[in-house]
């Protein structure tokens, strides 16, 4: 099954995807939030198919800002939800990838320090997997 996405599309998966790596960053209270974006930016350039392809490009236009984990929270997590639906509108195979490629993303931020993930982590998780799954 063939996958057109728009640009607006691109930009709501690429959105999602380091956005969900932005919140676990954010939700990193070891003190090394930018080993946990690294973790989790590696794991999305690691990404095949359909997703892999939009997900290396340079996001372009994308806008991960807020002054606080509860304004990025309000942009990445309807994103999740979004990006899901429409991946599931055109090919469900390519929706699972996206979906597997965002948890592994997470769970590879969550794991930066070689230790189960902290709370706030692990709620972060919780919340990123119910956005994607709400689709």
């Amino acid at each position: 099954m063939a996958v057109t996405l728009t640009d607006q599309d691109k930009l709501t998966l690429q959105t999602a995807a380091y956005g969900a790596v932005s919140l676990m960053a954010a939700a990193d209270a070891t003190g090394k939030p930018h080993r946990a974006a690294t973790d989790g930016s590696i794991a999305l350039g690691s990404a095949t198919g359909v997703v892999g392809h939009v997900l290396a490009k340079y996001p372009k236009g994308m806008n991960l800002s807020g002054d606080s984990v509860a304004e990025l929270a309000d942009q990445v997590l309807p994103a999740l939800t979004a990006a899901m639906s429409l991946l599931n509108q055109q090919d469900p195979a390519e929706a699972d990838n996206f979906r597997r490629t965002v948890i592994v993303a997470v769970e590879s931020a969550a794991r930066t320090h070689q230790s189960q993930p902290k709370p706030t982590q692990a709620e972060m998780v919780r919340k990123i997997t119910a956005a994607l799954d709400a689709a």
